[in-house]
């Protein structure tokens, strides 16, 4: 382990300063595409005035004949083409693949002042991230960049959730934590072939009430420990957590379902697969309106920044929900700047 004194110091001569803190950039949507597909890379500009986050990716889905061109094409997007405000990110293949290294080599010295986020699947603990991390540093000097990247880690395996707070904290580049749940199913042998979401079979059902009177049944979430622990983790460390893919692209209601419930419990975003998601996570990871504007009369009712206890329309308020109205606030103040729509809606 570290010491406390030596955690912000670079990791290699010449290295950027590590970050103190994480900052804030809204990330509702980390929207993947294939680099190595002339027809997805032709709709990268057009996407990036619709999405928060770029995604290039390399790993699962990117077939091994194919690997060498989509970390060319992620390249040569890095260096043509206009973003705007929006955040290029990438995925690299896992550590113990053999394309890992060159990945990493090829991104961090080729584009490396262009790239936001680097995310690594499969994170097994805070090993993982340390190599990674000395690696980052050692390749950001060479090739002079100028701000330290930073690593999102996939919780796609047992022993990953098992060390998911030693994760969070086993850098000052930790950016945040997607869920894999489809990896991490297979991994924790549980008995379901879908990607995200729940299942009809996982349920509590009603006590009996008479032999003749149906008992009524209602599904449960999966999911809800495993994003709640990823969740405070994330928050104790300072850095943010994401809800991971949803597999069934035509049932746009479960994925809402899915989403929302991530939202609420403290997600700030999700991946995006096809464009019918993006705008269901617009929807879903961006405050409704009305409560945008109950959060800003609550701040703006609430006597010396919270303090004391008072009655608004009925409703007792208090520091605790002055800090959740302020939550609401700021998340909505940050998407107005980029968002005119929802900065209308929010009138912001």
């Amino acid at each position: 382990m570290r010491s406390p004194k030596d955690f912000f110091r670079p990791l290699a001569v010449g290295a950027p300063e590590p970050l103190r803190e994480i900052p804030w950039r809204p990330s509702r949507m980390i929207h993947f595409f294939d680099p190595s597909n002339p027809k997805m890379v032709a709709k990268v500009p057009d996407l990036a005035t619709k999405v928060d986050v770029l995604l290039g990716n390399l790993e699962d889905a990117i077939l091994a004949s194919n690997k060498e061109a989509a970390r060319a094409g992620l390249v040569e997007v890095a260096k043509t083409a206009d973003l705007g405000d929006c955040q290029l990110w990438t995925r690299v293949n896992s550590l113990d693949s053999p394309w890992v290294l060159d990945d990493l080599t090829t991104l961090v010295t080729e584009v490396g002042n262009q790239l936001d986020v680097i995310m690594v699947p499969k994170v097994e603990g805070p090993e993982d991230i340390h190599y990674v991390d000395r690696l980052l540093a050692q390749l950001e000097a060479r090739a002079g960049i100028t701000k330290p990247l930073q690593v999102h880690a996939i919780l796609e395996t047992a022993s990953g959730m098992s060390r998911v707070e030693e994760i969070c904290q086993a850098s000052p580049r930790m950016q945040g934590i997607s869920l894999g749940p489809a990896d991490l199913a297979a991994d924790r042998r549980m008995k379901t072939t879908r990607v995200g979401g729940g299942h009809p079979g996982y349920l509590v059902r009603q006590d009996p009430m008479g032999d003749d009177v149906p008992r009524a049944t209602y599904q449960q979430d999966l999911w809800h420990y495993t994003v709640a622990r990823m969740v405070d983790a994330c928050v104790q460390a300072g850095i943010y957590a994401y809800y991971g893919p949803f597999g069934d692209i035509k049932d746009v209601v479960a994925c809402e379902d899915q989403f929302r419930n991530a939202y609420l419990l403290g997600c700030v975003g999700t991946w995006t697969l096809h464009p019918v998601q993006v705008d269901i996570a617009k929807r879903v990871f961006s405050p409704e309106a009305a409560d945008v504007q109950w959060a800003r009369k609550v701040v703006e009712e609430m006597p010396e920044g919270g303090a004391g206890a008072v009655m608004i329309d009925g409703k007792m308020q208090d520091d605790a929900t002055y800090k959740q109205c302020q939550v609401v606030l700021k998340l909505a103040q940050d998407l107005a700047k980029r968002d005119p729509e929802l900065a209308q809606a929010y009138g912001l």
